[in-house]
């Protein structure tokens, strides 16, 4: 398969330019057929067939097959949660806090790995620190001094304001050298460049499977590194999470299931899962060159004072210094192309995604420079 039929198996490319994957991608048909199908057999088929329990298990457990092969993980290591904000969340109200715990994030962090330190800081006095960047940079030195009295560290593997390839593998290593460990949230990796979450090392990583990918909504993931969280115990106790529910006194699951709920719908995760083959179908490496070259093309058009992104390429992202970020979005927006606006930087963002095409690039230059957005 190439970019150009998996652009061809997207039906909302049909009504839009889209360049907005970033926030959440447009799903292939198929994957909205294997979800929908999924949805029908456990619904329709199964209550007179193998049971609605029995289906939606074998279906997640197929789904976690596939998701943890292609991030480089153990099955026993993903848990299927709705979101990254839903994973990053149940891990941070899973930590026994003490009052003076240090949690340490970056200032690129977007607010779901953000609001649940700011209530791990309210309700058991834990001190969140922020690490401060420069356009997307951490500097290794201050990143050092900052994880060095810290319980956690949450960063992003890809910064979503900027698109800067943050240096995980070194990250990690530092924070592990001050006995820290390490939260990774990778949302803006996957379905971009391949990922190997064991040689990363970090403890957790969280993700989802609705923006680069072209998965569903809700279709998250937390990876729980084998051999770590075992002192982890989850906010809400669900039947899926514990070993024998019907035991008098509950047992954890020893995997990272012990993240996962009972009577959760397995469509979402079955609709990544098809999506991570049609991916793969591709091939990671043309989806991710096709990515860089026409972000270098769109890069190529904007002025060096207003790109906010790395001139070399590290990402699809493209972040462009405007006047006014709002009234741009609008603007083009009434010509059926789609893009962002950010809080920080204040700021336009394009996802350019390997189903994009040069044409559309082309017009989505002629549009930013038509409403005086580029210099």
């Amino acid at each position: 398969m190439t970019p150009r039929e998996l652009r061809a198996s997207i039906p909302a490319l049909d009504e839009t330019t889209f360049f907005n994957t970033g926030a959440s991608g447009p799903s292939p048909q198929p994957v909205l057929d294997a979800a929908t199908d999924c949805l029908t057999h456990h619904k329709a088929v199964a209550p007179a067939a193998e049971g609605m329990y029995t289906a939606a298990s074998e279906a997640r457990a197929d789904s976690r097959e596939t998701i943890a092969a292609h991030l480089g993980a153990a099955p026993a290591e993903i848990a299927l949660t709705e979101s990254t904000s839903d994973a990053i969340s149940a891990l941070a109200a899973a930590i026994d806090w003490h009052p003076g715990d240090v949690v340490v994030r970056t200032d690129l962090e977007h607010p779901a790995g953000i609001l649940p330190w700011q209530r791990a800081a309210r309700k058991h006095g834990v001190e969140m620190r922020v690490l401060e960047t420069t356009d997307g940079r951490v500097d290794l030195d201050d990143y050092a001094e900052a994880v060095a009295d810290a319980r956690l560290v949450c960063f992003s593997s890809l910064s979503w304001n900027y698109g800067t390839q943050l240096p995980v593998d070194e990250l990690v290593e530092i924070a592990h050298d001050a006995d820290c460990e390490v939260l990774v949230d990778a949302v803006q990796s996957a379905g971009q460049t391949a990922m190997d979450l064991d040689a990363w090392g970090a403890e957790y990583v969280a993700g989802s499977g609705h923006k680069w990918l072209l998965g569903p909504w809700g279709s998250g993931y937390l990876y729980v590194r084998e051999g770590c969280g075992e002192d982890l115990h989850p906010a809400q106790v669900c039947y899926g999470s514990v070993e024998d529910p019907d035991a008098e006194a509950y047992t954890l699951k020893k995997t990272a299931q012990k993240f996962e709920r009972g009577t959760a719908s397995p469509a979402p995760h079955v609709g990544m899962a098809a999506a991570i083959d049609r991916f793969e179908l591709v091939g990671l490496d043309a989806i991710e060159s096709r990515i860089e070259s026409l972000t270098d093309h769109l890069k190529e058009a904007v002025p060096d004072d207003q790109l906010l992104s790395p001139a070399a390429f590290e990402s699809g992202l493209v972040t462009i210094d405007v006047d006014d970020p709002e009234s741009v979005v609008e603007t083009l927006a009434s010509e059926g192309i789609r893009i962002r606006s950010l809080p920080e930087p204040d700021a336009v963002r394009a996802s350019v995604h390997a189903f994009n095409t040069e044409s559309e690039v082309d017009a989505l230059v002629a549009a930013l420079d038509d409403c005086g957005a580029l210099d």
